[in-house]
């Protein structure tokens, strides 16, 4: 069994997650995990897909000829151990150039590791302004999570940090 990971773009259009769900249906493979999104009138979307060895050539080569769509294809390492993700945050502060990148180098500088960001941007409901909101899982060492926090506040006066675990 291999564990492909799809990685598509392209304009948006009815039916293209049906399309997708389609061959690999026909291939026999089994959806895994997936993220889908529209974006600026386009269709972005990863998903992990596991699929019969003697099947997955087939998968790939279909899956790269839908029409309009462009999809990269790699084939996981089936025997990595699962990340673990010991603690969630939510990010909230005012929305500017630079932002994913300050947070993430302050995850990447206390030792994190970012298993996942999901971002969008909101107004403000008072002033309107452009508001940045972010929820990440992070894998880091339990003693390590306080200066994690401490030195995300550090970022901007604005930035809040809500902790889950």
């Amino acid at each position: 069994m291999n564990h492909l990971i799809i990685s598509c773009i392209g304009p948006d259009k009815t039916g293209l997650v049906e399309t997708l769900s389609k061959i690999i249906s026909k291939h026999e493979g089994n959806w895994q995990v997936s993220s889908l999104h529209h974006l600026s009138g386009f269709f972005a979307g990863v998903i992990e897909i596991a699929v019969a060895s003697e099947k997955t050539d087939s998968l790939k080569n279909e899956l790269k000829a839908i029409n309009g769509l462009s999809c990269q294809i790699e084939v996981a390492e089936p025997n990595l151990p699962d990340v673990v993700s010991n603690l969630v945050l939510e990010i909230t502060a005012n929305d500017r150039a630079g932002i994913v990148q300050e947070v993430s180098s302050v995850i990447h500088h206390e030792n994190g590791n970012l298993i996942k960001l999901v971002s969008t941007k909101d107004s403000a409901a008072y002033s309107g302004q452009d508001i940045f909101k972010a929820k990440v899982q992070i894998a880091i060492d339990e003693t390590s999570v306080d200066h994690l926090i401490s030195a995300l506040e550090q970022i901007a006066d604005d930035l809040m940090v809500d902790i889950s675990r």
